[in-house]
């Protein structure tokens, strides 16, 4: 099964074209990767064309898309699901949700208990800690220095445990800054594989977005609307 994978919510700009065998692993044709916190709309299209023509193939060809859904910071994540909905939408075929740390976390399997926490902006992070790839809490986000570690954990990934490396006191793995393309792939391929139907891809903001209308005052959070249309 060939599918399209796209993560924006971090500064690394995903986009992948990669293959699902029958017993669920992955082989990644062809990645695009830039890191740029600022430049997700300008730069995830042309990753995803530049990828499938690596791969030889349209977007025609492809039988599933799979999108990080967050947490991120609300405009870079909003691109990625707004691209991956609308490519869903134009080729009709189904689009699955992963949590971005878990990708993270899934790719730090080996290391046994581990910090994923990536940069929240704000001098925050969104965060998980994560037992041989499995997510035991989180995600949530709050300040570096509000996280309590349990005592077993043993490492910590992701970009803000590089930026906060100080703070956590934890020895950093340095191949898991970003989600992987083949570990975003993994978390949906048995949801690929079953053809399941596609799913709503509602975003993790954790937290308001930056700039809101000074009138749009609310004394609850909602949660935020999926992105594009129901299947």
């Amino acid at each position: 099964m060939r599918v399209a994978v796209i993560d924006s919510a971090t500064p690394a700009i995903t986009a992948a074209i990669a293959v699902i065998d029958d017993d669920k692993s992955v082989k990644v044709l062809a990645e695009r990767v830039a890191v740029d916190g600022r430049a997700h709309g300008e730069l995830l299209a042309p990753a995803l064309h530049a990828a499938l023509a690596e791969a030889g193939l349209t977007s025609h060809d492809l039988d599933a898309v799979v999108a990080g859904l967050g947490p991120g910071p609300f405009t870079g994540l909003r691109v990625g699901l707004v691209t991956a909905a609308a490519i869903a939408d134009a080729t009709g075929i189904p689009a699955y949700g992963v949590c971005t740390l878990d990708a993270i976390g899934l790719a730090v399997a080996d290391h046994g208990k581990v910090l994923v926490a990536t940069d929240a902006r704000r001098r925050e992070v969104y965060w998980g800690f994560y037992d041989k790839g499995a997510r035991v809490d989180g995600p949530s986000v709050c300040k570096p220095a509000d996280l309590v570690l349990p005592d077993d954990v043993v490492a910590a990934a992701g970009d803000g445990a590089r930026i906060y490396g100080e703070v956590f006191g934890l020895p950093l793995v340095p191949a898991a800054l970003y989600p992987p393309a083949a570990d975003l792939a993994a978390l949906a391929a048995r949801r690929v594989l079953d053809r399941a139907p596609s799913e709503p891809l509602t975003p993790l903001y954790l937290r308001r977005p930056d700039a809101v209308e000074p009138a749009a005052r609310k004394t609850v959070s909602q949660p935020a609307p999926p992105i594009g249309p129901a299947p």
